[in-house]
């Protein structure tokens, strides 16, 4: 585990956190601008002294009562949402420095990074001559070949337009499978958490609201996180049926199966999907004849307040697995919506994330 517990203190502004994190996986720390985020990152990477603070990673000690490693000691890797690439090197050169800081020579490590990356064609330019997307590419690049215990990410997508973005996503998912390390990704953008982040931490002026696991985060009824324009879970299955005629996929979580539109994923594939609150309906007995093909059974686990008092959010456990539900407070009064009652829920529309 990754342990970290900061109070510090500035003119109108006051960091006072306490975490435990795990030591492997993407762990996004999600909030509003000036809610923390960027400053817990530079505690962790040494660039913002916090007296008194501790750090422990794996159990070695980076910073306690009588330690402080300073950020040159710190086995970390570093990626702003500026690429800071040497300009007067070449791409390959400035992976080599990163290759030479980290005393590491292999260089099936240094084609398997670039390969992952995709920027073997890159290797002769200079950053003068790089996309924004291409820069930070190199950059997540120079960064794992240091051979960091952390990867640390300061909203790296943040300077990119929203073709750039698209471009690199797919980059950062496939890190997520291949990762050995733990990342910390500092974002306040949903769709990126929800794309990428496996934990989830959630502040707000300075202080820990939430967190725990990306799915039971975004269940909770009493945290205003939102995907984009609505409350949802973020849920991880594999794409287990196809079915070629209607053009879908059914995709198996812990839960039951979904079907959702074909994206030609082979069987086996893992995947992320995405189910908003507003597109699940609730009833006392499973409904034929309907046009929705995802029914499951559920039970009801907690009802929280909504941004109107005309709605409720409900939350549900399918098969274990939470899901939320918007409902108008009059129909979860006119069904007698309370924990432990067993529903079936109507799932109207699922999406593949990615």
């Amino acid at each position: 585990m990754i342990e970290a517990h900061f109070r510090l203190f500035h003119p109108g502004f006051a960091l006072d956190v306490d975490l435990s994190l795990p030591s492997q996986g993407i762990t996004a720390l999600f909030g509003r601008s000036g809610s923390g985020k960027t400053t817990l990152l530079r505690a962790i990477a040494g660039l913002e002294r916090v007296p008194g603070g501790r750090l422990i990673v794996s159990g070695e000690v980076w910073q306690d009562e009588r330690t402080f490693l300073p950020t040159h000691r710190r086995p970390i890797g570093y990626v702003f949402q500026e690429a800071s690439l040497f300009e007067h090197l070449s791409v390959r050169a400035n992976l080599d420095y990163a290759q030479r800081r980290s005393k590491e020579t292999d260089p099936t490590g240094f084609a398997g990074i670039c390969d992952l990356l995709g920027i073997e064609g890159l290797l002769d330019r200079r950053p003068a001559r790089l996309s924004g997307g291409e820069r930070q590419r190199v950059a997540i690049a120079r960064a794992l070949l240091s051979r960091p215990r952390i990867l640390l990410m300061d909203e790296p997508l943040a300077a990119l337009d929203q073709a750039r973005k698209e471009e690199i996503l797919p980059y950062l998912e496939q890190l997520h499978g291949q990762l050995q390390v733990p990342l910390l990704y500092v974002s306040h953008a949903q769709d990126e958490v929800a794309r990428l982040a496996d934990h989830l931490v959630v502040l707000e002026a300075g202080r820990v609201l939430g967190a725990g696991p990306l799915t039971e985060i975004l269940a909770r009824l009493d945290l205003p996180i939102r995907l984009g324009e609505d409350a949802g879970v973020v849920l991880d299955g594999v794409v287990a049926e196809r079915d070629a005629q209607w053009h879908l996929a059914r995709v198996d979580f812990p839960g039951g199966g979904l079907w959702v539109r074909d994206k030609g994923l082979p069987l086996g594939e893992p995947v992320r999907v995405r189910i908003l609150a507003r597109d699940v309906s609730i009833a006392h007995e499973r409904i034929g004849g309907t046009s929705i093909q995802n029914t499951l059974p559920a039970e009801v686990v907690a009802l929280g307040d909504d941004a109107h008092p005309a709605l409720r959010l409900v939350r549900l456990s399918v098969g274990g697995v939470p899901v939320l539900a918007r409902l108008t407070s009059r129909s979860a009064a006119a069904l007698a919506l309370a924990p432990g009652l067993r529903v079936w829920v109507q799932i109207k529309s699922v999406a593949l994330i990615g």
